[in-house]
C-alpha cells in the first residue's frame, strides 16, 4: 500500500510539473493582471462580444484552433459547464482557414456557447501559444485562473 501511495504522489507531482511548464509563458494568474481587451465577432457575424459585456459574472476565456484533438475532446466539457452553471463562456478561434471550417467544427461537436472569431493579434495578446489554452476572469475581468491542454468538466470547475 504504501508503494502505491508513492507512485501516486510521484505521478501528481510529474503533472503539476508538467503543467507549470506549460503555463510558464502565459499571462499571470494572480489576480491583479486584467485580461487583454477585445472586441469580436460572433461565428453567426450577428454581433460583437466585448471584455467589457462580459463582467459582472466570472468568466471563462477558451482559445481553440478548429483543427486541434485535444480541442475536439475538451469543448464538450466546456459547453456543459456553459449550459449548466451561471457563468459566462467564449470561446475563440484561432489559426482556422475560414469561418466555415470553424461553423463545421462547432456543429459537429454540437456546441451552443457563443464562439468568437479571433485573429493573430489576440493570440500574441493573450499569449496563446498551444491549444486548448484558457482564462478564467474574475467579476473585474482579472485573470483568477489558466491552463495549457486537455481539461475535464471537474477540472474547469475547480478552476472556477
Amino acid at each position: 500500500m504504501v508503494k502505491f501511495l508513492v507512485q501516486c504522489i510521484v505521478v501528481v507531482c510529474v503533472f503539476l510539473l508538467v503543467s507549470a511548464y506549460q503555463e510558464k509563458d502565459m499571462l499571470s494568474e494572480d489576480g491583479t493582471q486584467p485580461a487583454p481587451y477585445f472586441s469580436l465577432a460572433s461565428l453567426t457575424g450577428d454581433k460583437r462580444i466585448d471584455l467589457v459585456s462580459l463582467q459582472g459574472q466570472k468568466t471563462i476565456v477558451y482559445f481553440f484552433a478548429p483543427w486541434c484533438h485535444v480541442c475536439k475532446l475538451s469543448m464538450p466539457n466546456l459547453n456543459n459547464i456553459y449550459e449548466q452553471q451561471n457563468i459566462n463562456v467564449v470561446a475563440i478561434a484561432l489559426d482556422y482557414d475560414d469561418a466555415a471550417q470553424v461553423q463545421h467544427f462547432i456543429d459537429e461537436l454540437e456546441l451552443s456557447m457563443p464562439v468568437l472569431l479571433g485573429h493573430h493579434n489576440i493570440k500574441a495578446n493573450y499569449r496563446v501559444s498551444a491549444y486548448p489554452s484558457y482564462y478564467v476572469l474574475d467579476e473585474k475581468s482579472n485573470i483568477i485562473a489558466r491552463s495549457r491542454g486537455y481539461s475535464s468538466e471537474l477540472g474547469l470547475r475547480m478552476r472556477m
